[in-house]
Parts: C-alpha cells; sequence; structure tokens
C-alpha cells in the first residue's frame, strides 16, 4: 500500500498474525506486528452511521467509520487517546475545541488527548474516514460526550 510519501508492506506471519513495515525512501521507519482480526468482529451501528475495527494492538486501535450524509457524531473528548482521522471518502466538517474546518478526501487531521471534537458529514455521499487511536486505553468508555444529537449521554 502506497500513501504519499510512505510504502506500507504487510506479511503473513502465523494464525492471524500479521507483520508491518513502514518504508520511506527506501528505508523501514516503522514496524511491528498485530493481531488479524475476522471480518465484522467488532463494528456498531449508530444513530449517524457505523463504526468497525480494522486491528487492535496493545499501542493502537485503527477503525473504518462512516457518517450518513447530514448527521454528525457526538462533540466528545477522550482522556487515555488521541486520535487521527484521514478522510477517505466524502465531505467533512470537524469541530476542534469549538473551531471549525472543512476536510475532503485525502485530508486528515490530529486530535490530541483531552481536546474537544466532532465530525459531520457535509455532503450528500456517504463520509468515510480511518481513525487511527493511539494512547493507552481504547474502551469505548473512554468518552465523555458533551453534546449529542441524539440524546445519548
Amino acid at each position: 500500500m502506497v500513501s504519499g510519501k510512505y510504502t506500507v508492506h504487510l506479511f503473513g506471519v502465523n494464525q492471524g498474525v500479521r507483520a508491518f513495515f513502514v518504508f520511506s525512501r527506501c528505508k523501514v521507519v516503522r514496524y511491528g506486528y498485530y493481531m488479524e482480526m475476522k471480518q465484522n468482529e467488532v463494528k456498531s451501528e449508530t444513530p449517524w452511521g457505523t463504526w468497525e475495527v480494522l486491528l487492535e494492538a496493545p499501542t493502537y486501535k485503527i477503525k473504518r467509520i462512516t457518517v450518513h450524509p447530514g448527521h454528525r457524531m457526538s462533540y466528545q473528548r477522550h482522556e487515555k487517546r488521541s486520535e487521527h482521522w484521514y478522510v477517505v471518502h466524502g465531505q467533512a466538517l470537524i469541530t476542534l475545541d469549538d473551531r471549525e474546518q472543512k476536510l475532503v478526501e485525502g485530508n486528515s487531521i490530529d486530535i490530541p488527548k483531552g481536546m474537544s471534537h466532532r465530525i459531520k458529514n457535509v455532503g450528500s455521499d456517504p463520509l468515510v474516514f480511518v481513525e487511527v487511536q493511539t494512547g493507552s486505553y481504547f474502551g469505548e468508555d473512554d468518552n465523555t460526550r458533551l453534546h449529542d444529537d441524539y440524546g445519548r449521554s
């Protein structure tokens, strides 16, 4: 897989364990192992769309998130993890600590631990983005909702 200045190579190791190597200019800049998850092993339908865990390791979790047109996620923050969002398809309006910013396909944004954030689909197609979580804990209970359009607390 090629993403801008980085190339990622994945290798099967043993019974669902895979190795990855990230190259930049023919040099390995990161490597590691992860457990491959069964398709749809961790997936959730929500009022605003869906999310699915693609990979999970002790120091990170990767999700594919889809937001329905005109919908938005909760305005929230996390105490034990930061997030990186990469827009794969669609148009997003991001709110970070009450400041708004638009993102389109190929754009990304970093969300530090403790920062209030939300994403809204402002396009007519489903918004699809990849969320990379890093930190010390990735449970769904590390989520302080500040505002929710669907009445969830």
